[in-house]
């Protein structure tokens, strides 16, 4: 059966590319969207109080098949597939292509040329802008935002180490479906940090557990390398070095570097066992 967190598929309606293998009422060609806020939630239900799924960074794009006229769409996300309802709100017709991205954990949006100015907006890790020119210290968008240029790389520039990436959200608060330094979760940050690196990565753990990497034997797992992952049932974490781990959790509502043995031995207290451990390369 497909997957239904990335099937844009409901009884009433879908994607006209699935006609013939799902069951639908009607079938709709969709239509794409970017994401002009920094970051937008993409909930369950068509309801600000339906469950964080995920979230869409600035600059994405997105197919829309339904809009429900109060102020939600739903669709999918081009990056990674995952279907869920947005807010309208957040939604823009695709303008011109993205041709940088943010690289810090996150940024300030400037109406001008100036740090002294209070910030237009905040942006973060992954999100998509299109740069007009430069003007001193500053990368101005077509929104007329100017950016630290530090704070800005070119679309195709990739941190060299995926793991140096997830470090750097030590301390970031734990949010269930967060996607940024703002708030993340376990998969998540995987996500993000790879996406950094250069590598696609599926959102939810388990998607990632079956997608990513080649899994260790038991000689193998006695030996964890910089960049393995391992899994449990809902829940990932990275492998820094022999010794710790980094990764978002419930238990600390916050990114840690922890012990590895500690971590598995309280998880395992918990109630959970190790269902794999993949290496990446």
């Amino acid at each position: 059966m497909d997957d239904p967190r990335l099937t844009p598929a409901r009884p009433d309606l879908a994607a006209k590319y699935l006609e013939g293998k799902v069951a639908a009422t009607r079938f709709v060609s969709g239509e794409e969207f970017e994401i002009a806020d920094p970051l937008a939630p993409l909930r369950e239900g068509p309801s600000s109080e339906a469950v964080l799924l995920t979230q869409a960074l600035k600059g994405e794009r997105a197919v829309i098949y339904d809009r429900d006229g109060e102020g939600w769409a739903w669709g999918q996300l081009n990056s990674d597939g995952y279907v869920g309802w947005l807010p309208d709100r957040a939604l823009a017709k695709p303008a011109a292509k993205p041709t940088h991205k943010i690289t810090a954990l996150r940024t300030f949006a400037f109406p001008g040329p100036s740090i002294k100015l209070p910030p237009a907006d905040t942006l973060v890790m992954g999100a998509m802008i299109t740069v007009m020119r430069e003007d001193g210290a500053f990368a101005v968008t077509r929104e007329g935002w100017f950016l630290p240029r530090q704070h800005v790389g070119t679309i195709d520039h990739y941190a060299a180490d995926f793991v140096g990436v997830a470090e750097r959200f030590a301390a970031t608060p734990y949010l269930w479906g967060g996607k940024s330094s703002l708030g993340v979760d376990c998969s998540g940050l995987v996500q993000v940090s790879l996406n950094a690196a250069g590598t696609g990565c599926p959102r939810d753990s388990d998607m990632q557990q079956d997608g990513l990497g080649r899994a260790l034997d038991q000689s193998e797992a006695n030996k964890l390398r910089r960049g393995d992952l391992i899994f449990w049932k809902g829940h990932v974490a990275i492998v820094r070095d022999a010794d710790t781990i980094v990764h978002a959790n419930a238990h600390h509502m916050a990114t840690v570097i922890e012990n590895t043995r500690e971590a598995i031995a309280r998880i395992k207290a918990a109630g959970s066992e190790i269902t794999a451990i993949k290496r990446m390369s």
